[in-house]
């Protein structure tokens, strides 16, 4: 979140990919920094440890989601 919130910042194009345990704290983090409607997407959770194979089927499914996110925020 604070990686994205950091890029956005510099006017540059960024989408957070948060998992879904971890959505709450995204939401309190970006309202935080003043950023609340900083384009995200959400994960599975766990995602860290699950793979590689697991975490290109994640990859995938959330391609078109990250995409049309960044032509939000652009």
């Amino acid at each position: 979140m604070r990686d994205a919130i950091s890029a956005a910042r510099r006017h540059i194009p960024a989408v957070a990919l948060v998992t879904a345990k971890f959505s709450p704290q995204g939401d309190f983090v970006s309202r935080s920094a003043g950023m609340p409607d900083i384009p995200r997407v959400i994960l599975p959770h766990p995602v860290a440890g699950t793979g590689e194979k697991a975490m290109k089927m994640v990859a995938d499914d959330i391609a078109g989601e990250v995409l049309w996110a960044l032509g939000a925020a652009g």
